[in-house]
């Protein structure tokens, strides 16, 4: 079965089963379609064959996007009120919805690395074999320019510029030119000169990353990657291809970026997806006071 099936067999619970009315479901329905198009673009599997951590990365994802509160915990009532159902119809034996929590009344701030955290997870790839090689020149990418895990293994070779230190993403038929620093570039150097050459499948192949059957790499082969270097790092906070994101956007404001600028390296097309990172920092840094003022922990 397909997306549209699936689709299908749920409107027909609502309707026959749960006599929702026509605004019920058309909510449920909008919101499952919507993570079948995010499952297009950035998994391309079934709805059936979606993970708890694919299901963890759409919501990570709807927070970065800068979705509401609101938005996202009604988003998760729809998945698990459909999972449900596709348990019950038979269509799969687990439900994997088990690890959604609707947000509280506040918007959550999305998870941030310290620069300690960055610098030890970009350390953990040793280049010593051609994997080694392409995870390091990954994850200096995407930390280095904030681009989205789709559109990190979306790059064909010739998005990026090494002699100018520039990578070109195109999005939602937008293009966009991020600036790359130099560690990164070294990174990418390396691999495309040493190690792609003998990675891909076919001297015509254009990706830019490819996994070790030398075809484009998928974004369920990226984040197996990430675990794998959270999990050598140490790292207790739990790390997905846009914790890096949230992360980069984060650590550039607090150096004194400002919003406008950010927004335009991010792709956001509104302002306040970007806003929620001056929440964070002001949040870091009042931890921060509260930990190192010498009478901040005082009372009257």
């Amino acid at each position: 079965m397909d997306h549209t099936s699936y689709l299908a067999l749920y409107e027909k619970y609502l309707t026959d089963e749960k006599k929702a009315s026509q605004n019920t479901r058309s909510s449920y329905l909008r919101d499952i379609r919507q993570f079948g198009d995010y499952l297009d673009a950035h998994e391309e599997i079934e709805f059936t064959d979606a993970t708890e951590d694919d299901l963890c990365a759409y919501v990570d994802w709807l927070r970065g996007e800068g979705k509401s509160v609101a938005t996202v915990s009604r988003s998760i009532a729809s998945l698990k009120n459909f999972y449900s159902q596709m348990v019950i119809k038979g269509c799969m034996e687990e439900n994997p919805t088990g690890k959604l929590v609707p947000d509280k009344s506040t918007q959550k701030l999305p998870e941030i690395l310290t620069d300690e955290e960055v610098e030890l997870l970009l350390e953990q790839p040793r280049c010593v074999d051609m994997k080694g090689y392409r995870d390091k020149a990954m994850l200096e990418l995407l930390y280095a320019t904030g681009i989205r895990v789709s559109e990190l293994i979306s790059l064909n070779l010739e998005d990026v510029n090494l002699v100018s230190g520039a990578l070109r993403c195109t999005s939602h038929e937008k293009e966009r030119f991020i600036p790359i620093y130099a560690a990164a570039v070294k990174a990418l150097q390396e691999y495309v000169d040493k190690v792609r050459p003998q990675m891909i499948a076919d001297e015509n192949e254009n990706s830019l990353f490819v996994n070790v059957n030398g075809e484009r790499m998928s974004r369920q082969g990226f984040w197996k990657i990430i675990k794998t270097y959270q999990q050598r790092a140490h790292i207790e906070k739990t790390i997905t291809p846009h914790t890096l994101r949230h992360s980069f956007a984060a650590h550039l404001l607090e150096n004194g970026a400002d919003l406008r600028s950010i927004q335009e390296i991010l792709g956001h097309a509104d302002i306040s997806s970007t806003q929620v990172y001056s929440q964070v920092v002001k949040t870091q840094l009042k931890d921060v006071y509260d930990k190192a003022h010498p009478r901040a922990g005082k009372k009257n």
